[in-house]
This record gives C-alpha cells, sequence and structure tokens, in this order.
C-alpha cells in the first residue's frame, strides 16, 4: 500500500491570477491584469482550493477575504512565482539590450533605486537605464513630451494614456515624533508643510481640514520631498503623504480628519513597447506589491464578479 500524499502540481498561472488579485484588493482587476476573463480567473481559484482540499477566500462584506489557509498558501504562492520569475530572468536575461527611461516619483527613490533598478542594471548590463526623480506635475509633462517610457505616479486626473492601477494606498498626517510640533499660539492654525500647489496631497489635507471645520496656515513649502521631510522633522508642521519612504524620525498622527486614499498608477509610453521597457514594468509592478505590504498599503480585497467557492 502506498501512503505517500498524492503529489500536486501547482499551476504557475493560477498562482498568478490569485496572489495578482490579493496584491490589486480585487480579483475583476486581477482578470485584466493578467489577461483572463474573470470567469477564467474564477476556475483558477476554484483549481487551486480543490488541489489544497480547503478554502482560500471567504466573503467579508461586500468583498473578499483571504482564509488562514488562504494566508498560509500566498506566501508559498509568492515564492514559487518568485523562483520562476527569477529563472525566466536568468535564462533570458543576456537577451535584453536597449534603453529604458523611468520617472519616479520621489516617494519611491530610496527604496526601488536600491532594490530594484540597481538589481535590474547588474541583471541586463546592456541596458541603458536612464532615471528621473520628479514631482507627479513633472513626470506628467515628460510623459507628454515623450521623454519617458515608464513613469510611477500618483494619480491626479493627467488623463495620460497607457495607465495601469497598482492599487489604491492610504494618505497619513505625519508629524515630528520626537519633540511637539510648533503650533500658532495667537490663531491655534494648524501648520502645514506641503509641495507648490497643484498637489494631490496638499488638496487633500487642506480639504479634510476645511471639512472638519479646523483651520490651517500653510508654514513651509517645499520644491523636494528632502525640504518636506526635514521641515516636519524640525517641528515646523504636519504634512500628508503615504507611508512610502517615511522617514525614522517621523511618526504617523492619528488625531487628525480621516484622508482620502491615492491611486498609483504605472504610466507607459505607449501599449507595445520593446522587451526591456516590459521586463522593468513587470519588476516595479512586483516591486510596489512587496512596498504595498510592508506599509499596508491594501489591506483588504475590494468588491469582485467573482464568486468565492
Amino acid at each position: 500500500m502506498n501512503d505517500r500524499l498524492p503529489r500536486i502540481h501547482f499551476d504557475l498561472d493560477a498562482l498568478r491570477s490569485f496572489v495578482t488579485g490579493v496584491d490589486l484588493g480585487g480579483f475583476a482587476r486581477a482578470a485584466d491584469r493578467v489577461g483572463r476573463s474573470a470567469s477564467a480567473v474564477s476556475a483558477q481559484l476554484k483549481k487551486l482550493e480543490d488541489q489544497i482540499g480547503a478554502p482560500i477566500l471567504r466573503k467579508a462584506g461586500r468583498g473578499l477575504e483571504l482564509t488562514p489557509t488562504g494566508e498560509r498558501f500566498l506566501g508559498y504562492a509568492r515564492r514559487l512565482l518568485a523562483l520562476n520569475d527569477e529563472a525566466a530572468i536568468a535564462v533570458r536575461g543576456m537577451s535584453l539590450s536597449g534603453s529604458v527611461r523611468i520617472g519616479l516619483s520621489e516617494d519611491f527613490g530610496e527604496h526601488l533605486l536600491s532594490r530594484m533598478l540597481g538589481d535590474f542594471a547588474r541583471a541586463h548590463p546592456q541596458v541603458a537605464v536612464e532615471v528621473q526623480l520628479a514631482r507627479n506635475m513633472e513626470l506628467v509633462r515628460l510623459m507628454n513630451d515623450g521623454r519617458l517610457d515608464l513613469a510611477l505616479a500618483w494619480e491626479t486626473g493627467s488623463g495620460l494614456p497607457h495607465g495601469e492601477s497598482l492599487g489604491q494606498f492610504p494618505l497619513c498626517w505625519i508629524g515630528p515624533s520626537d519633540h511637539p510640533l510648533n503650533t500658532d499660539a495667537r490663531t491655534q492654525a494648524l501648520p502645514l508643510v506641503v509641495f507648490e500647489a497643484p498637489c494631490v496631497m496638499r488638496s487633500a489635507a487642506t480639504a479634510a481640514l476645511d471639512a472638519a471645520g479646523l483651520s490651517w496656515r500653510v508654514a513651509v513649502t517645499s520644491m523636494s520631498l528632502v525640504g518636506v521631510w526635514t521641515a516636519v522633522g524640525a517641528g515646523l508642521g504636519v504634512t500628508v503623504r503615504s507611508r512610502f519612504g517615511l522617514p525614522h524620525n517621523l511618526a504617523v498622527r492619528d488625531d487628525l480628519p480621516a484622508l482620502p486614499p491615492v491611486v498609483l498608477k504605472l504610466y507607459r509610453a505607449s501599449e507595445r513597447q520593446s522587451d526591456a521597457v516590459n521586463q522593468l514594468a513587470y519588476i516595479v509592478v512586483d516591486a510596489i506589491a512587496d512596498l504595498g505590504r510592508d506599509k499596508q498599503g491594501c489591506a483588504t480585497l475590494q468588491k469582485s464578479n467573482i464568486s468565492p467557492h
């Protein structure tokens, strides 16, 4: 009698649909990302659950959430996909050549430059990588001028074509963590440290304060994110950003009005691009998914037309 458990061979495409759905917060968007119909992705999830012998998703209000089995399985799925992708890069990497021009919002400079772009350049020495770190408005201008192949930027209603949503991320009030804030004793107006207008996060901050009936004043205006962090760290005011790139000497405040989330997008210059551009775009999407998990960017699955089984 053979007491060994039956061998299971997981479908990598099904694993990618599962992981993508979790990262994007919904399996309808995952279906678009992986290029399959909603019904096909639903069938993939059903197959995974049949192979595992337990549900990996369950209803949660109007959406879905991972079951304990799903949470455990997610880690293995990521490792299997990472090893598959590493193997694909290793055997195909030397064939990549050409150039890639990518623009990044300053929020992602430290993390993506060190964790992703450097690794990409070393893995593909025949590809010339040109990086622009800039504010959203500048990235939009560079894309419109045809000077970038890819741009990672916050959604501002710019109307740029070929934009792929990477998910919604919460905005936070951020202040100094080690000393009190310097407030205006005469007016009790909340001092703000912000970018020059137009800025989606500056607008979110002032709108939230106005809606709550709280007075505010612009204490510091900066042209760079480094300037914003420095002014906040000095106690000159609070700012509104995502958790990406948050310095260790600053802290998230929960005593101010709630803020709306912002959408992060990866823009492409055109639908059809070189293999080098496509490979870097794929790595960017993966890196943002990792950072989003680290920064609690997308914690829940949004409503989907794919049913839990």
